[in-house]
């Protein structure tokens, strides 16, 4: 990509990095056989008719970054049907946290004996154990049709979104999560043993106290910047305050140090053994934690409100992210938008791809009718999907 294209796509964050992918690579990956390709830093427009491939796409770029990716499927549904097999792979040239880096994942054609799937993560060749070091390099936030259920769904589908837009302010939570996970499966795992280690007890708690404490830190912290940037906002938008709400939360929400922070869960922790022991898990922690969303305007919570409202809700969040990513963080994430635009009156769809355009970020857009994109049309590259092919117009 030519630095006058970077230039003139970063204007309005002269201080951010903007993040961005140069080539994306599929094999084998759902109907793609083989595609390749080749993009710089402006908006991407992906049109074509509903099961052309078009999503696929977008869940790619999603498996760039830790976790299970837009659609959280196993490892093994993502393969091509006509690949007799093979495994899916991944590849991608980007311009990440630290500069250009070359990133592959796919499924590791080796099985474990338990027959669990495993995913195989590459940087720059090199072989990586787990996924957390993708978020030290890449961001990305998305909206699909499927979190149109967001505000109706579990705490958890609302807790990992929080953890998502985390990720672009604090590369370590992913990181920190893992920790925290692991940790949290051992002491379970030990409590339902009949051998109880005191001691180990006691260091996993610790581990448990003081990741959980720097998660909880970082979810309050992209909260605040994310709800100052929404008030900020002169979009049309709905525009909503979000909350995470939990027991770690609330006591650092109140003003309490965060060294009394852990003390006081790890002592929870200690005090709920026996009771964790007797329902099989943890009942209190960072795991438990819930996102609350309200409609500023009509103070309602988002759950309430109307489907056409709560995709509105849910557009400005994922826009003033990437706007307070590259006030504070300076980084500008890059945003998969599936199917987003047909949702969207045609005032709405200009002021879209306006604050787009002003955030400097690449942005994934699908659709089946290139007109729902007008207005773009000298500051995007358009494709054509159709048949496990990518073709540009």
């Amino acid at each position: 990509m030519e630095s006058l294209e970077l230039a003139a796509i970063t204007e309005h964050n002269t201080n951010a990095r903007v993040l961005s992918l140069t080539s994306l690579s599929l094999n084998n990956f759902r109907n793609y056989h083989s595609a390749r390709i080749e993009i710089n830093a402006a908006p991407v427009v992906l049109t074509g008719r509903n099961g052309a491939g078009k999503t696929n796409i977008l869940e790619a770029i999603s498996l760039l970054t830790p976790g299970r990716g837009i659609r959280r499927a196993k490892l093994s549904d993502i393969d091509s049907q006509s690949a007799s097999g093979l495994p899916w792979v991944v590849a991608a040239n980007l311009y990440g946290m630290q500069g250009e880096v070359k990133i592959g994942t796919g499924r590791d054609s080796q099985t474990p004996d338990d027959g669990t799937d495993k995913r195989m993560v590459k940087i720059d060749g090199k072989v990586i154990r787990g996924q957390s070091e993708l978020a030290r390099h890449f961001a990305i936030i998305w909206l699909t049709p499927q979190m149109e259920q967001l505000f109706q769904e579990s705490a958890s589908a609302g807790r990992k979104f929080i953890d998502r837009l985390v990720y672009s302010f604090d590369p370590e939570h992913a990181s920190r999560i893992n920790e925290y996970e692991y940790a949290m499966r051992e002491r379970n795992r030990i409590l339902q043993s009949n051998r109880a280690d005191a001691y180990w007890l006691d260091a996993l708690e610790q581990t448990m106290a003081e990741t959980g404490a720097a998660i909880a830190q970082a979810r309050l912290h992209t909260v605040e910047h994310i709800n100052h940037t929404i008030l900020r906002s002169p979009l049309s938008f709905p525009k909503a305050d979000i909350g995470i709400a939990g027991m770690v939360e609330d006591l650092l929400a109140k003003g309490t140090a965060a060294v009394a922070v852990e003390e006081e869960f790890k002592h929870r922790l200690r005090n709920a053994r026996s009771l964790d022991a007797a329902s099989g898990r943890t009942l209190g922690g960072v795991h438990r934690s819930e996102m609350n969303v309200i409609h500023i305007k009509k103070q309602m919570p988002a759950h309430l409100c109307s489907t056409g409202e709560q995709k509105a809700l849910l557009l400005s969040i994922v826009l003033a992210q990437a706007r307070a990513g590259a006030q504070w963080h300076r980084v500008v994430p890059v945003i998969l938008l599936d199917e987003v635009v047909a949702h969207l009156d045609a005032t709405r769809r200009l002021e879209l791809f306006e604050e787009i355009c002003q955030i400097g970020a690449q942005t994934w857009m699908t659709g089946t009718d290139s007109t729902l994109f007008t207005g773009l049309e000298k500051k995007a590259q358009y494709y054509q999907v159709d048949g496990g092919s990518i073709i540009p117009t």
